[in-house]
């Protein structure tokens, strides 16, 4: 219960954070699309949370340390630190788009924008439910296995593949196109975490070499 209460007030947190980048920089809380993505993002990351609390506790725990400060290695301390930043460095350009109307994303867009944004964090909440031991930071615990079944069958870190789907469908969700630009840093931020991650992964996590020749894609099915 009480890891169900941290993740409670984490969510109010969150909730915050996301209000002063979004109606901060646009200047004004008369912006559908900016309470639209951030009813979506609540609820898409609330339902699963309430999940994990009432039936693997341990599971919540590991997806909430997360951020630079959690990591170990410094090379995911540096890629994890980018990454909060480019996402917050998106929304806010995203709102700011709105503000001063440097580009017109249709409301039908900006919907499917919120689709992507679910479904994105969505697969990233199924990827914990899947792997009890998928954490938000690179680390292998002790009894941990390799699991190599569901969207594990399909790319070897599916949390990371939503992560992308979310990226991409943020900024239409926002009502922008410019802050499109920075989708291909903050992949390219994954690309960084996931080699240094697989690194480790080989070395530390028994099963895992032979699970990369099962698994052939990375990040993006047919891709890489």
């Amino acid at each position: 219960m009480k890891i169900g209460l941290q993740a409670a007030a984490s969510g109010v947190v969150g909730f915050v954070v996301f209000a002063i980048l979004v109606f901060g920089p646009a200047g004004t809380f008369d912006y559908w699309q900016g309470w639209t993505f951030i009813a979506v993002f609540a609820v898409v990351t609330m339902l699963p949370s309430i999940y994990l609390a009432v039936n693997d506790p341990a599971a919540l725990r590991r997806r909430m340390q997360a951020g630079p400060t959690a990591e170990t290695r410094p090379v995911q301390k540096v890629a994890s630190a980018t990454a909060f930043l480019l996402l917050a460095v998106m929304i806010v350009a995203g709102a700011l788009d709105y503000r001063m109307g440097w580009s017109t994303v249709p409301a039908a867009v900006s919907v499917l924008g919120d689709a992507l944004v679910a479904t994105g964090l969505g697969i990233a909440m199924l990827v914990v439910i899947q792997n009890s031991y998928a954490a938000a930071n690179v680390k292998v615990e002790a009894g941990q296995t390799v699991v190599s079944t569901g969207l594990y069958g399909l790319v070897r870190h599916p949390m990371y593949f939503g992560n992308v789907i979310m990226m991409l469908g943020i900024p239409i969700a926002l009502g922008s196109w410019w802050a499109l630009v920075f989708v291909l840093p903050g992949i390219a931020m994954l690309v960084i975490r996931i080699r240094d991650e697989e690194l480790m992964l080989v070395q530390e996590l028994v099963g895992y070499d032979a699970y990369t020749r099962k698994v052939r894609y990375r990040l993006l099915p047919f891709v890489w």
